[in-house]
């Protein structure tokens, strides 16, 4: 059972990120605020989740939520100021884009950047454990997976429509094959060592 609150009597924000480790695409995060007797059975971890289910669940927590919104940093960002931090300034986006100004926050993962003076707790998996922040992982994962599907009607050689941007055998031996897009993280590791690609 996910817990409502880290911080009774505050108004709340989980927050999570998406697409931290693709190769290519913006990375994705959201911030939720729920209310108090909001309850969810479904409602886990993204990665817990069907396809089906975070569709599912995606316009139910936009409609229960006090507030929410979705903040996007784009690969060029990403290769500027790194992958941690644009990890961060997603979720300062969606922050920035609630209709309510949170108390507090809770932040999956074990790093973050102070977001103004609103105190904040970084929870280890804490998509699995609150509400909030799983209700954040939901809207994060289903609007990239949104971004991704357009991009692979640009890019169909990458298979994005199934991998998503991650490191799939697919993905890179596209990118081995077809070159990069203007979508691809320069600064990542896009092909592993060349002794992989030989062929037996």
């Amino acid at each position: 059972m996910l817990l409502s609150y880290y911080k009774n009597n505050a108004i709340e924000a989980g927050c999570d990120e998406a697409g931290r480790g693709c190769l290519a695409g913006s990375v994705f995060a959201a911030a939720v605020v729920l209310p108090a007797d909001f309850e969810c059975e479904m409602l886990n971890d993204s990665k817990q989740l069907t396809e089906k289910q975070r569709y599912d669940l995606r316009p139910l927590i936009e409609k229960e939520s006090l507030a929410w919104a979705v903040g996007i940093v784009a690969a060029e960002e990403i290769d500027e100021i790194n992958i941690l931090n644009a990890s961060f300034l997603a979720m300062h986006r969606a922050i920035d884009g609630l209709k309510i100004c949170p108390e507090h926050l809770i932040i999956d993962g074990n790093r973050f950047k102070k977001y103004g003076d609103i105190p904040h707790q970084c929870v280890v998996k804490g998509d699995g454990k609150y509400l909030s922040i799983a209700a954040a992982s939901v809207l994060a994962k289903t609007y990239r997976d949104d971004y991704m599907q357009t991009l692979h009607k640009e890019f169909p050689h990458y298979d994005w429509a199934q991998n998503k941007g991650y490191p799939t055998k697919k993905h890179r031996i596209a990118i081995k094959e077809f070159g990069i897009s203007p979508y691809h993280r320069k600064t990542f590791r896009l092909l592993p060592e060349p002794a992989l690609f030989v062929d037996n």
